[in-house]
């Protein structure tokens, strides 16, 4: 039942985003009168790229490639895929091309603030044709009927599985689709006729945990796969209360507290690398921290993706704070020190 409730509430916080970012004019607060009526979640199996899935042994071993960065998104509700004119949209299509055009990863490994497994033990999507998860309600019909084509890799994961189990971090593998925290950004950074991304695409599971230090763990165990060009994503947002959705649509402003934690996120992240696991561990104990995230699965990614940089230093590229949300991107690490 815990997980029923949960799984509803998590519907219903996303139907909230969604509406947030459309006018208060717009048929979707239409659409929210069904939400009580739909009890269940719709899955639809996805069209897989021309990647194989029968990945070899090798593909990531190389001497010579440098790591990879690390990317967090803040991905926003489902409607971005269709956002055409929001700022966010083109920044996560140029975010998208640059790791396409320069980056170049061999595989991607992505941390989604929509799949929390337990407090102690870490999943890991094992599944090679991968179906969508369609974890929202009261949307148009099409929303339902998206494909993402993505190939998943037993291989990828089971280098995934040995990284945890070498850094003990209890983990095991699962099969399940991927949550729109994945294919709603990548939709738009990874257009399938215009930048697809080809490469293995895993999702690996955030703790259902607040603890701030074990996330970062988590990120730390990762740091070893980008020296075999394996690409971090980590997806959530920088700022994210839905409670306030309403209130701040009220008026012009961006909420004082997105504007205050965006501006403690980004210098927590820019922060040395020795000094970064304490500054943002502090982030969770700010006086505005519970208004900026009444809950911490959206934050705690950013804390993944600290981890997995190691000692590369990170840097903000884009910020929006807008209403009770922040769209702040980041990147751990140089594009520059990434060769073909």
């Amino acid at each position: 039942m815990q997980h029923i409730r949960t799984g509803i509430l998590t519907s219903i916080i996303c139907l909230i985003l969604a509406i947030a970012i459309f006018p208060i004019s717009t048929p979707l607060l239409r659409w929210a009168r069904t939400l009580t009526r739909t009890t269940s979640t719709t899955t639809l199996k996805s069209t897989p790229s021309v990647v194989t899935s029968k990945t070899p042994a090798n593909l990531y071993t190389t001497a010579t490639m440098p790591r990879t960065p690390v990317y967090f998104l803040s991905h926003g509700g489902p409607n971005i895929m269709e956002d055409f004119d929001h700022p966010a949209y083109s920044k996560l299509q140029e975010i998208g091309k640059e790791i396409t055009a320069k980056v170049k990863p061999k595989a991607v490994v992505v941390f989604s603030a929509h799949w929390q497994a337990s407090p102690d033990k870490i999943q890991v999507n094992t599944a090679e044709i991968t179906d969508l998860i369609y974890d929202y309600y009261g949307f148009p019909d099409h929303y339902y009927k998206v494909k993402y084509p993505n190939v998943g890799s037993r291989d990828l994961a089971g280098k995934v599985l040995g990284a945890l189990e070498g850094a003990g971090i209890e983990a095991e593998g699962v099969k399940r689709g991927l949550d729109h925290g994945v294919f709603a950004p990548f939709t738009v950074a990874f257009d399938p006729k215009t930048n697809p991304l080809n490469v293995p695409l895993v999702q690996v599971s955030l703790f259902d945990s607040d603890d701030a230090d074990k996330h970062y763990r988590l990120g730390e165990a990762m740091q070893g796969l980008r020296d075999e060009g394996i690409l971090v994503i980590v997806s959530g947002m920088a700022v994210h209360n839905l409670r306030d959705m309403w209130k701040a649509m009220q008026q012009p402003a961006p909420m004082p507290y997105s504007v205050s934690f965006d501006a403690a996120l980004k210098q927590a992240v820019e922060q040395k690398p020795e000094n970064r696991q304490k500054a943002m561990a502090e982030l969770l104990q700010r006086s505005d921290a519970r208004r900026a995230h009444p809950s911490f699965e959206h934050l705690l990614p950013i804390h993944i993706g600290a981890g997995a940089a190691g000692s590369d230093s990170g840097k903000q590229l884009w910020t929006l704070p807008q209403g009770s949300m922040s769209w702040a991107q980041f990147r751990f690490g140089e594009v520059s020190n990434v060769t073909a």
